[in-house]
């Protein structure tokens, strides 16, 4: 073979590898780490489209292991010599499975000290008691394979593909009102229906059961010490919103049982906390606390935080997705539910022994800020840690008619 004819076929060989390569990091259901791309380096924007520096999630476009604090200067590039084969592999390329997990759920920040006293039947109480803010538990890569599988839903449910009390879209008969709504484990109903029903789960009714990337973000919160093993999410509400779509003041119905959790994806909106919430017009509401709801963040809603204090969404400013999972009742669940086997027995990470814990880069941010009904803000005392985050791609859902 001549020296061209010999170039070319190495040329060849490799794009060939690099092309498999490629297809293979592009997969959904993958055991390996993500590898984000050059667009995934930062979060979406938030409301007013400028984002803080110190509210900034950074992603490694380089990085294929736990190391996201890693990401000013980049690993030269191994150049193959006699000399590098005998080299020592990068720490990272050496860890467990466990350990890149335990490393990727210490980066997550966690804010559980929020404080906000009214007076409730003559005592002081803190009405924000039991809430907890989990931020970058999910990275933009993970966020956008999420969403993605949302909008797979909703064309499923729009061609008639999912049980008819999954999928619900509303007239938008009004500013505020018609967001989307997509129901797993149990059929809720939010008010009287035309059968009579109360609000609550109505147990004779029947939902398509969790969708897999559902089921894996929830092994997710009790793994990662989001949510306790004892409270394991059987049923979850997906809110697809317009821009000025809403939701207003209440207190989720105890058919569910506390601890329950939201996650926010696209944009970034704020949730408004109070034991008494003003209606102003049709989506826009008043309250004595605020709490912006980064992207990829879980709110936990537990004690008086879910019981005495009512919370509500008010217009967003874009498009936005939150799915909300909750566990039912042992009373209040449907005739026909089975229980799904892969949520039975999920245990809280345990750190390894023999984990080599780096030192992580922290950005501080200061907590969410407190708005009293004059429209003065009161910032927290205590700052909350951003930590840069990057961790392994969820399952995927596989569609099927039905």
């Amino acid at each position: 073979m001549n020296p061209a004819a010999a170039a070319a076929a190495k040329n060849n060989g490799e794009s060939a590898i690099l092309s498999k390569k490629k297809s293979g990091s592009e997969e959904f259901w993958s055991a390996g780490t993500s590898i984000s791309s050059s667009s995934d380096r930062k979060i979406d924007a938030p409301m007013d489209n400028k984002q803080p520096e110190h509210n900034k999630l950074i992603f490694s476009p380089w990085s294929k292991g736990p190391y996201p604090h890693q990401i000013t200067q980049p690993r030269e590039p191994v150049i193959s010599s006699p000399a590098s084969v005998n080299c020592k592999p990068h720490a990272r390329d050496t860890l467990s499975s466990e350990e890149q997990e335990w490393l990727r759920h210490s980066q997550v920040g966690r804010k559980k000290d929020f404080v906000h006293y009214e007076r409730i039947h003559g005592k002081e109480v803190n009405v924000l008691q039991g809430l907890e803010l989990h931020t970058g538990v999910f990275d933009a890569k993970e966020q956008s394979k999420i969403v993605k599988n949302v909008y797979e839903l909703q064309k499923m449910g729009q061609k008639g593909q999912l049980r008819a009390r999954t999928y619900t879209e509303p007239r938008k008969w009004m500013p505020g009102k018609g967001r989307v709504t997509i129901q797993f484990g149990c059929c809720y109903n939010y008010a009287i229906d035309k059968d009579g029903n109360p609000p609550g789960i109505i147990r004779e009714e029947e939902v398509d059961p969790l969708p897999p990337v559902f089921k894996q973000m929830i092994k997710r919160f009790v793994r990662w010490r989001i949510l306790p093993p004892t409270c394991i999410p059987n049923s979850c509400i997906v809110n697809i919103y317009d821009k000025g779509d809403c939701i207003p003041p209440h207190i989720d119905h105890h058919d569910f049982v506390r601890p329950f959790c939201t996650v926010s994806f696209l944009a970034e909106c704020n949730i408004l906390f109070g034991s008494k919430l003003n209606v102003i017009s049709p989506g826009e509401f008043s309250g004595p606390v605020s709490i912006p709801l980064p992207l990829g963040s879980v709110l936990i809603l537990n004690g008086s935080g879910a019981d005495v204090a009512k919370h509500c969404v008010p217009a967003v400013p874009a498009k936005r997705i939150s799915v909300t999972f909750r566990k039912m009742d042992e009373s209040k669940i449907p005739y026909g539910f089975t229980p799904d086997p892969e949520l039975l027995n999920i245990n809280p990470l345990v750190k390894p022994s023999s984990t080599r814990t780096p030192t992580p880069h922290l950005q501080t941010k200061n907590t969410s800020e407190n708005v009293n009904g004059n429209g003065r803000k009161e910032p927290n005392a205590k700052p909350v840690i951003w930590q840069n985050d990057d961790f392994p791609p969820l399952g995927a859902l596989i569609l099927g008619k039905r």
